[in-house]
């Protein structure tokens, strides 16, 4: 099929280097991780209600919720769910540099 003269291909979008991409998998891995133990220790407290969730680990109840919630993968979020780990009392394993 061809294009039509006022049409133009889609945008490439450039893949990220191999490192970035391993680097980003990483980061994937240690939010699902995070998330989980903190979900745990939060079950284990009894702290279910979304007010509570962000008093435990010193945040906002709206970012906590947001925060231990989400899906998608975003930048700093591995910094942030050590922090709220480490305010919980959860042993954390240092960032890889």
């Amino acid at each position: 099929m061809s294009m039509l003269p006022d049409q133009s291909p889609p945008p490439v979008k450039p893949k990220p280097w191999s490192e970035e991409r391993q680097r980003r998998a990483a980061d994937r891995l240690k939010t699902i991780r995070l998330r989980m133990a903190i979900g745990r220790e939060l079950d284990e407290r009894g702290i279910i209600k979304p007010a509570e969730i962000g008093v435990a680990p010193g945040m906002p109840a709206a970012e906590a919720t947001k925060l231990l919630t989400r899906h998608q993968w975003r930048e700093g979020d591995v910094e942030q769910l050590e922090a709220a780990a480490g305010r919980l009392g959860l042993l954390v394993p240092a960032s890889d540099p």
